[in-house]
């Protein structure tokens, strides 16, 4: 399944720690989590009576077996994930990494979804593909004799199947949620509705996951084991936690949109760099600014002067100190487009952290200087 997305471009997050790079696919990293020895253990130990069945006299070849199990399986995961990232580049998104863990998998891939179409496509390709693998995979079973190879394929099949099936549940954070989540974002026009409505599908099917051993036997006619209500509780956990991070993002992003860069902007004002401190406050409050930048013979702005370092300088030398002493030099991504607002600004000051940038108009003037100060109050108004 997807990840939640990350910043749109800027460098790549550092590899997460417990994770092991074992290459790469569609040209994006492979990370396989500590955990994957775990589940590969796991899945060695309960196929290992199987095994034994199918190929009497193995001895202790057969939790090997049960391991070669485990990698098969997770090589489905991984075109699982990869047709993620795969879709998500053909949308010309940048994908961090496919990580493999206890769970499955999960693709990183930076930024949000511009259409409902975008994120229908880019989540359900995942599920289609599991489906897919399942398919071409059940005529190599038939036409295999019985043994270790058929019971491999047996168990290819199903697990595809399983997985593919599940995760069409619509509720977050399965594929299933996102395709949810796009059906909603097409009929009302809002993306963060559909997130909504898909994370409550995501803490509905934790309940019936939490609630599914208690039932097992009422239904089926299969008495739950120890290992069923355990593995019930994770994957229970595993899908309220995230159906309830992805409705608060939903939530923080709502608000997000009333943030506009341009409504928070300061006065400007423009002095040179050997101008003294003193006297470049003095013509700023006479100008009523609440923004002080530098700029050249040419009157091109090269700096922007930091609040903290100004109000740092004792009066005394103030007078004597240039203004060049507590500016900073405009560096790219301290100069910001006056109408950016929203999701943008955040991800615009997150990539490039600063106290002050400049507000520029589209011909280039000068539009007044943005603190991140006043970026915060706006967000916890």
């Amino acid at each position: 399944m997807p990840a939640d997305p990350a910043t749109e471009t800027g460098p790549r997050r550092p590899r997460p720690p417990g994770t092991f790079r074992i290459g790469q696919f569609a040209g994006v990293d492979v990370l396989v989590t500590s955990s994957w020895f775990l589940i590969a253990a796991l899945i060695a130990f309960v196929l290992a009576p199987v095994v034994e069945e199918t190929q009497p006299g193995l001895g202790a070849w057969k939790y090997l077996a049960g391991v070669a199990f485990a990698v098969l399986l997770y090589l489905s995961v991984l075109l699982h994930e990869a047709s993620h990232a795969i879709a998500a580049q053909r949308y010309g998104h940048v994908v961090d990494s496919i990580t493999l863990h206890f769970l499955g998998g999960a693709t990183a891939i930076e930024g949000e979804a511009r259409s409902a179409r975008e994120e229908f496509w880019i989540s359900v390709v995942g599920p289609l593909t599991s489906l897919l693998v399942g398919l071409v995979v059940l005529p190599l079973w038939w036409i295999t004799p019985d043994g270790l190879l058929a019971l491999a394929l047996q168990g290819l099949i199903w697990a595809n199947v399983v997985v593919g099936v599940l995760n069409l549940i619509p509720g977050l954070p399965l594929d299933g949620g996102r395709v949810l989540k796009s059906a909603v974002w097409g009929l009302t026009g809002n993306p963060h509705r559909g997130t909504i409505a898909a994370g409550w599908g995501g803490r509905l099917a934790a309940l019936a996951v939490v609630g599914w051993p208690w039932v097992m036997d009422p239904v089926i006619g299969v008495r739950p084991t120890v290992f069923d209500t355990m593995l019930a509780v994770v994957i229970a956990l595993f899908l309220w936690t995230g159906a309830t991070a992805a409705m608060r993002g939903a939530r923080i992003r709502r608000r997000l949109v009333s943030i506009v860069a341009k409504d928070l902007a300061r006065r400007t004002l423009t002095v040179r760099m050997d101008l003294p401190v003193a006297e470049a406050v003095r013509r700023a409050q006479e100008a009523d600014a609440g923004g002080i930048v530098t700029t050249d013979a040419e009157g091109r702005p090269i700096g922007i002067v930091n609040e903290a370092a100004l109000v740092a300088v004792p009066d005394e030398r103030r007078p004597w100190l240039p203004v060049s002493d507590v500016t900073r030099t405009l560096e790219d991504g301290l100069s910001l487009p006056v109408e950016i607002a929203g999701e943008e600004l955040i991800k615009a000051i997150t990539r490039h952290p600063a106290h002050e940038y400049l507000l520029l108009e589209p011909d280039g003037r000068i539009y007044g200087v943005l603190a991140t100060s006043d970026v915060d109050a706006a967000f916890s108004a």
